[in-house]
């Protein structure tokens, strides 16, 4: 009786850890790199520094940058934008502490960051246009105050077009205009 008590624990142990890894920023990308339409990049710890020289504030927060991901997907109907914004609620619901979001019916804007102790350990800015969706993924070791001021002062943005400059990729607005 003890032995099945003991595999039952086990089992529930390993349901558990496998649901949580389903809403992860790293089944997220997995899940949908692949689909139709879809951007997605890694940027290796070469390219930092080239990102870095956008501006001295992208250039502080990419030296302590250990893993970058962008993703640009398209969200052209409400089903497929409803479904896109549970699954990043599913993940920013994980242990992620909301620092903006703005929504407007199914449009989203979202900060969001992983903290430990006085540092924050990963940012994940996700955007929904319901035409397109995008995520900016970060990980590493960051100063919460630049942080807060990045997101403020829309630095963001800013390194979100200079990454897609530096792989030549169109932006949304550009893609639209062409």
């Amino acid at each position: 009786m003890i032995f099945f008590k003991k595999i039952a624990l086990v089992a529930l142990v390993l349901f558990i850890m496998s649901c949580g890894s389903y809403n992860s920023i790293d089944s997220f990308y997995n899940t949908h790199k692949n689909d139709n339409q879809v951007t997605a990049v890694r940027v290796p710890q070469f390219m930092f520094s080239l990102l870095s020289g956008i501006s001295p504030e992208i250039e502080s927060l990419i030296g302590n940058t250990k893993d970058l991901r962008y993703m640009q997907f398209p969200s052209t109907t409400p089903a497929r934008t409803e479904f896109l914004n549970n699954q990043m609620n599913g993940i920013t619901g994980n242990n992620f502490i909301e620092v903006y979001r703005k929504n407007d019916d199914l449009k989203r804007n979202v900060i969001s960051i992983r903290e430990k102790k006085n540092s924050v350990k990963e940012i994940l800015i996700y955007n929904n246009n319901l035409l397109q969706g995008s995520f900016l993924y970060f990980k590493g070791d960051f100063d919460p105050t630049k942080v807060r001021e990045m997101a403020q002062n829309a630095d963001f943005e800013k390194l979100t077009d200079g990454l897609l400059q530096q792989y030549n990729l169109k932006t949304p607005a550009a893609t639209n205009a062409n």
